[in-house]
């Protein structure tokens, strides 16, 4: 598994733009084969603030979702409405294994 945690801190009259967005490229990232999870959050204290829960069945499938039109097209959207560069950290899992993540 290879999981990312994708940070955004989002400009407030963005917020709703971007929800819009990251929806969609989830909804198409979801069907893309390596991909176990792709789940969005937002902070309750902050809602300009999101995670990008990003669940991968191997290390190669990240480089897959980057390559999709539909990864590309959101890049692209949500370039302007960035407060500031979003960051990641990368995960293993622990529990459940990787067979209870598919």
């Amino acid at each position: 598994m290879h999981i990312v945690h994708v940070y955004v801190h989002v400009k407030p009259e963005s917020v709703d733009a971007f929800i819009t967005a990251t929806r969609e490229n989830a909804r198409q990232s979801v069907q893309e084969p390596g991909i176990a999870r792709f789940d969005v959050v937002r902070g309750k204290d902050d809602p300009c603030r999101f995670v990008l829960v990003e669940a991968y069945l191997s290390a190669e499938d990240p480089a897959r979702h980057k390559a999709t039109e539909h990864y590309k097209t959101w890049r692209a959207t949500v370039a302007e409405m960035m407060a500031e560069p979003r960051s990641a950290i990368v995960y293993a899992e622990v529990f459940p294994d990787q067979g209870g993540w598919s």
